[in-house]
């Protein structure tokens, strides 16, 4: 398991990506392969919605990292990744909630990719705030 807090700013975003990769790498899972970049990319919209939609001032935005199986496990393996912030009023609409964005909007894509990329995901209450869990089945 990883667990790391970072500051609720676009740098903390970037941060918790480059981190998360570094992490997937250290327990096996290359830099460059489809599952450290489908990773990468769900790490990185949860944490830019963390920022962007969780923000509390003073407050930071928490990674958690997890992978069941290992690396090698193949099919049964899979990595969780939970994003959590303290803002609970602002809460995403859930699995199977999001609608697409339209071509000229200017936001809406991140949960819509998180919906696309992850195998499965949820919201979760925590307090304060919640939790988006987004599960990556690891191919081996």
């Amino acid at each position: 398991m990883f667990t790391q807090r970072f500051s609720s700013t676009p740098l903390g975003a970037r941060l918790a990506r480059h981190l998360a990769v570094h992490q997937l790498h250290t327990w096996g899972i290359a830099h460059g392969t489809d599952t450290s970049d489908t990773a990468a990319q769900l790490v990185a919209e949860l944490a830019a919605n963390a920022v962007t939609h969780g923000r509390v001032g003073g407050r930071d935005f928490e990674v958690r990292l997890t992978l069941a199986g290992g690396a090698d496990a193949g099919a049964g393996a899979a990595l969780t990744i939970e994003v959590s912030d303290t803002r609970g009023e602002c809460r995403p609409p859930g699995p199977h909630g999001v609608a697409a964005p339209g071509p000229l909007s200017g936001g809406g894509r991140g949960l819509f990719l998180v919906e696309a990329l992850a195998s499965r995901w949820t919201v979760r209450e925590r307090s304060p705030g919640k939790t988006v869990v987004a599960e990556l089945d690891v191919k081996g």
